[in-house]
């Protein structure tokens, strides 16, 4: 059994909290609800008290002789922030502690998860955004909202999740064996607890460069910032995070098991090593699909009485497809990941569009997952915003992300550890 808080802020969606309430009574779970005062105009606190049996206040000044806000922090196993619009998010940023919701938060040692519910405006508004990105860094595990009708006619990114979706999301928090206290381990709870606990992700990202002569080479416009998203995301939900850098604008995020590689077939090297014994391998990088057939010790010179040079090209070889048969090959006898997610950096033409050739690429590479981006000129590459869509091999339903790369790399490392749920389980 756990001790759960359940955190309910004022929106339309509350209603659905009280779903999300019996699911944790039934699996046995003890819950004490903290509603936000304007929370109760859409569900009342009798509601509250007799699904879970429990008393239930929303202000500081309430059982004051148990020191309440501090003792329910205190004593909690999971806190869960369902709704969570972006009034109470914006405040557990600022560190604002005005309610017994909000004290609570800064006063408990326990993994906390929120389950935003908002208008796209409201999600996708640039201070929100920030909120959202300041609380993953502190360990805060934000699961990205649902995109699909909203309050009145309105439809987008903002939809509380389902709670039969949240509460699988909680289920490594739920399954996990008692950890230690804050007090034990300041700073360290969140992590020890997260979803990809005690995991072990290999993460590629950046471009390749194939060498022309000393001074050219063949390259591509990936700056690895969306992999170095995924890292820092993967390390907020606890994983080991083994890093392999191509070329990148930015240096790699701390916290991470670095290596480097330049061309394509250093990167193999590189990726099949940091691959073997991991539980999940993220190929972000942007690898070159081909390479010069030779390299030219001196550099090519440009002179009027020489015709211009042809540049043969031979390809690379394919990491993704080679890591996915050599695992097959060996059976349960490998050591190669479980999950294998592939990026494909799309553009449509005339006879299909992106999203076809990504369901094109996922059966023919036979990765577990595949991350399809439109890319361009002034898409992806570079930016700090994308926009991808989350194919999986085994039928399950599409997920869109888009947004901040922060964001996206969330909603990517949130799909890889309900993949490897079934995994845990088994």
């Amino acid at each position: 059994m756990k001790r759960i808080v359940l955190g309910v802020s004022a929106g339309i969606a509350a209603y659905k909290a009280a779903l999300l309430l019996r699911l944790f009574k039934e699996a046995g779970h003890q819950v004490d609800v903290i509603p936000t005062e304007a929370s109760l105009q859409f569900v009342g606190i009798a509601t509250w008290e007799a699904l879970s049996g429990r008393p239930v206040r929303t202000s500081v000044f309430e059982a004051v002789d148990t020191v309440n806000h501090v003792r329910l922090g205190q004593e909690a196993d999971l806190v869960v922030i369902a709704p969570a619009t972006a009034d109470v998010m914006a405040r557990a940023a600022a560190g604002m502690a005005n309610d017994l919701l909000t004290g609570t938060l800064l006063a408990t040692g326990a993994p906390v998860v929120m389950a935003p519910a908002m208008h796209t405006e409201m999600w996708e508004h640039p201070a929100t955004v920030a909120n959202v990105a300041l609380l993953r860094s502190r360990g805060v595990h934000v699961i990205d909202p649902a995109v699909g009708r909203l309050t009145g006619k309105d439809s987008g990114a903002g939809r509380f999740p389902e709670p039969e979706e949240i509460f699988a999301a909680l289920a490594p928090y739920l399954e996990a064996a008692p950890g230690v206290s804050g007090a034990d381990a300041p700073g360290q709870v969140a992590a020890d607890a997260g979803p990809l606990a005690g995991k072990v992700v290999a993460i590629s990202a950046g471009g390749t460069r194939e060498p022309l002569d000393p001074v050219r080479y063949l390259g591509n416009r990936s700056s690895g910032r969306q992999g170095i998203a995924l890292a820092k995301a993967a390390l907020a939900a606890g994983a080991t995070v083994r890093f392999i850098a191509a070329h990148m604008d930015l240096p790699a995020p701390a916290g991470v098991e670095l290596s480097t590689a330049s061309t394509a077939r250093q990167l193999q090297d590189a990726v099949t090593e940091a691959a073997r014994g991991a539980d999940v391998l993220v190929m972000s990088a942007a690898v070159a699909d081909f390479r010069p057939a030779q390299y030219v010790d001196a550099k090519i010179k440009k002179s009027e009485d020489r015709a211009d040079p042809v540049i043969t090209l031979v390809r690379n070889p394919d990491i993704l497809a080679t890591l996915v048969s050599e695992r097959a090959a060996a059976g349960g006898a490998g050591d190669l990941p479980p999950l294998i997610v592939g990026f494909a950096a799309e553009t449509g033409d005339a006879e299909a569009g992106v999203l076809e050739y990504g369901a094109a690429k996922l059966k023919r590479k036979g990765c577990e997952m595949l991350v399809v981006n439109e890319v361009g000129e002034n898409l992806t590459f570079g930016t700090d915003e994308n926009s991808v869509t989350i194919l999986f091999a085994d039928g399950t339903a599409p997920v869109h992300a888009s947004g901040s790369k922060d964001r996206v790399a969330a909603s990517v490392i949130a799909a890889i550890a309900r993949a490897l749920e079934p995994v845990r389980q088994g």
